[in-house]
């Protein structure tokens, strides 16, 4: 896995009507990530996958939900696997191990409750 540079910028978002999929651009042969909300009570992170890109099996402490913007991706959840695809949901359980693969290049919305 090669891990793309953080798209995270000070340009304010707020108060502006945007489509989330243009907010985080493919790069080849990389994960591209960009945060659009971090509190202290959660945060909120696009990421942008290329073909055959994942994230290898981890933990986090606190529940969190990702919702494909785009593409195909296979979740897995302590050893389930899931196929998502554009416009679909599943929500990554605390402390249970999760991986994600692109089964085609994809985008997607991370959302992580803290609180």
């Amino acid at each position: 896995m090669t891990y793309g540079e953080s798209q995270k910028d000070t340009n304010n978002l707020s108060g502006q009507v945007i489509k989330l999929v243009d907010l985080v651009s493919y790069q080849e042969g990389s994960i591209v990530s960009r945060t659009i909300i971090d509190k202290e009570t959660g945060t909120l992170t696009l990421f942008a996958f290329d073909a055959g890109q994942g994230l290898s099996e981890h933990t986090a402490p606190f529940d969190a939900l990702v919702y494909l913007l785009d593409g195909e991706a296979e979740v897995t959840i302590s050893g389930k696997s899931l196929n998502l695809i554009e416009g679909q949901m599943v929500i990554l359980p605390a402390n249970q191990p999760h991986a994600l693969r692109a089964i085609k290049r994809f985008k997607m919305m991370l959302v992580m409750i803290k609180s």
